[in-house]
């Protein structure tokens, strides 16, 4: 490294003031030290952008063994997978042997979505029923609500 003491720098500034003179010697002092924090501050970024380039490739290294230890496990479970599914497929067929006497259960039926006011369909009782006792079997919206049951609105 550049060694300079507080001699050098005395030296140094002795020969700015005699060579640039004392008129413009605060203007260029002001540009020096400018360009000198330009400097430092490229100096920084350059340093930074160094140590995300460093970590992205340690990420990326991370990744890669966590995305390998994944797919082991994933060839592991479809190894068990296959062996499990060979032993239920023999065991299926070792209690359909007409010998036996195990039976094999039917299938659960499938799921079938109740529909559209599902809700309002559960109730056995008759509409005049609930028109007479006031059970709402309709629903209304927000702006029909407001409109029905609006103050001062003769009827």
């Amino acid at each position: 490294m550049i060694d300079i003491g507080l001699s050098k720098m005395a030296l140094i500034g002795a020969v700015a003031l005699i060579v640039i003179g004392p008129e413009k010697l605060p203007r260029v002092a002001r540009t020096v030290g400018t360009l000198l924090g330009k400097a430092q501050r490229y100096v920084a970024d350059v340093k930074a952008e160094v140590n995300r380039s460093m970590e992205l490739d340690e990420l990326k290294k991370m990744k890669d063994t966590v995305e390998s230890a994944a797919r082991e496990v994933h060839d592991s479970i479809q190894t068990s997978a296959s062996a499990f599914e060979k032993d239920w497929a023999e065991a299926i067929d070792s209690a359909a042997l007409p010998g036996s006497t195990a039976t094999v259960a039917a299938p659960a039926p499938e799921y079938k979505h109740p529909g559209k006011r599902w809700r309002l369909k559960r109730s056995a009782l008759p509409q005049w029923y609930k028109a007479r006792s006031g059970v709402r079997s309709k629903a209304l919206s927000g702006a029909a609500r407001v409109a029905r049951y609006r103050p001062g609105k003769s009827r």
